[in-house]
């Protein structure tokens, strides 16, 4: 990446983010710019975003719970939806080839079934930039999404190997040693510390571990997932996603621009791919159906079916490949790119606006959902206590610690991460599992009818915070609502929606850290200190 596609995709990364839409859309923008004035990405640029990509597979699986997999309401919905939106998809790409357009003529029922194949999947990267923007990764719909396009991808994976032609190397069965590398590997990641030497190993890991899956004849990509979940499920996992996250980030503005960067749009291409761009709706209902039918609530089975509302970037992987067997003319690969593009475009405000959306759509939606309940997807209610703290994170469950000491059981803690809610409440706690930005979850709440004193929201997402805010004052609430901010730029709106007090994580925490040793120290020494 040259200066002149940084400042370009910056440009109009920046415009969107003004008008309240996500910078990745200004990025595919800035590739169909720069294509339309004759500038190439080049080799550089397509390792660039290769590299974004393994990194984006690794930290995924870093935070993926193998057993969610395996789950029906994963495995089920994604193969059935697979199966179905191929066949239907199939079918109406195959009746156009009546029709006299240019593109379809002579197509047959297999290459319709390719194409139809291809634009099954949805975007790994979109949906894992929205829940991370949110919070959201350990959400039950956000496990539930992620399970879904790891099955996809998976199955990508699988047909790519098959079509390739090439047999991975009878060396491909050692992987399984891999297995056993994960203490060792888990080992180095404690001795590595918390600086540049864990972000070199996180770098280090998906790399030399996609060069020895290709070595032995299997896909790279796989490579890196699978070895992020062989690693997952340690603290130190979890940090060294995050000290990846800002590397995958920015590499990954690299995938966006070789999708703008894949070929210049025409008119034909333009109305093919806004054809194929109605069948996301039919996609979407599908999905939202199926989750219904493996008896997920309405909201659980809405937010992860929007956040999967795209087709994919295995798409054009699968377009490449078709290219260059011959199957399909070079054309669909642009053709891909901008039903991509347009689907990332139409998803993006549709996901900001998830939590309005559920709401307004709730008495509709919940019409599709089954009289049983999955045992950990049901609404529960805080009871009668004196404060509740929302997001048991770091400051979380040290705000909970402190109120404890004051309050006893008169405080509960809640989060809708279930593994962490059951972890605080083998340490006896007061923890449920719930979710602050959950419509339903305050429509059973009366607040303003239980002794509920005190709301603490320290969710590290802002717009759940807010959101959050909004809701509990809607239901009637008149004690004091405190919120927690990362941000300056953001307590103004917190205190518009009725948020009493809010705490800055950064600019009060050398407060918190010198309040907590004046409480810890004797008065002689306060005293001796006081008198210098």
């Amino acid at each position: 990446m040259d200066a002149t596609m940084v400042l370009v995709a910056f440009v109009f990364g920046f415009f969107l983010k003004q008008v309240g839409l996500p910078p990745l859309l200004g990025f595919l923008a800035a590739g169909f710019v720069l294509n339309a004035f004759g500038i190439q990405g080049g080799e550089d640029l397509q390792t660039v975003a290769d590299i974004g990509i393994l990194l984006l597979l690794f930290s995924i699986g870093l935070k993926v719970r193998v057993k969610s997999l395996f789950r029906p309401e994963v495995w089920g919905v994604a193969s059935l939806h697979m199966v179905v939106t191929v066949a239907l998809l199939g079918s109406f790409i195959y009746l156009l080839s009546y029709t006299g357009l240019e593109l379809f003529t002579d197509l047959s029922p297999q290459i319709a079934l390719l194409i139809a194949f291809a634009l099954s999947f949805s975007s790994t990267v979109f949906t894992v930039k929205v829940l991370e923007e949110r919070g959201e990764m350990n959400s039950k719909h956000g496990q539930i999404a992620i399970g879904i396009l790891i099955l996809q991808d998976f199955f990508a994976v699988i047909f790519l190997t098959l079509s390739s032609g090439k047999t991975p190397s009878p060396w491909a069965i050692a992987l399984i040693g891999l297995i056993f590398l994960r203490k060792p590997i888990l080992t180095l990641m404690k001795r590595s510390g918390h600086g540049e030497l864990l972000i070199l190993l996180g770098l280090l890991i998906p790399l030399g571990t996609a060069a020895l899956f290709e070595f032995v004849g299997m896909k790279p990509d796989l490579g890196a997932l699978l070895v992020g979940m062989l690693l997952a499920g340690t603290p130190k996992t979890n940090e060294l996603a995050k000290a990846i996250l800002s590397f995958k980030d920015l590499l990954l503005v690299g995938f966006f621009l070789t999708i703008g960067l894949s070929g210049l749009p025409t008119i034909p291409n333009l109305a093919v791919s806004m054809l194929l761009v109605l069948a996301i709706p039919v996609k979407t209902a599908l999905f939202y159906l199926l989750l219904t039918r493996f008896k997920l609530r309405a909201r659980t089975a809405c937010l992860s079916t929007l956040s999967l509302a795209t087709y994919s970037e295995f798409g054009l992987i699968i377009g490449a490949l078709g290219t260059a067997k011959g199957w399909i003319s070079s054309e669909w690969l642009i053709i891909f790119a901008l039903s991509l593009s347009i689907s990332f475009m139409l998803a993006s405000p549709i996901n900001n606006l998830a939590y309005n959306i559920y709401a307004k759509l709730h008495d509709f939606l919940v019409r599709f959902e089954t009289k049983e309940r999955l045992s950990d997807d049901q609404i529960v209610s805080v009871g009668d206590v004196d404060a509740a703290i929302f997001g048991m994170g770091r400051i979380g469950t040290a705000a909970y610690e402190d109120m404890n000491s004051r309050y006893g059981k008169r405080i509960i803690g809640i989060d809708f991460d279930l593994n962490i809610v059951k972890e605080l409440q083998a340490k006896g706690w007061n923890i449920i599992q719930g979710d602050a930005v959950d419509y339903d979850f305050w429509q059973r709440v009366q607040v303003n009818k239980t002794e509920l004193k005190m709301l603490m929201l320290a969710m590290p997402n802002f717009e759940a915070n807010l959101y959050a805010a909004k809701r509990i004052r809607a239901r009637g609430f008149k004690g004091t609502v405190a919120a927690l901010v990362t941000f300056d730029d953001q307590i103004e709106e917190l205190k518009k929606a009725g948020v009493d007090l809010v705490y800055s994580a950064h600019k009060e925490a050398g407060t918190g850290f010198a309040n907590h040793v004046c409480t810890q120290m004797g008065q002689k020494q306060l005293a001796e200190l006081q008198s210098l």
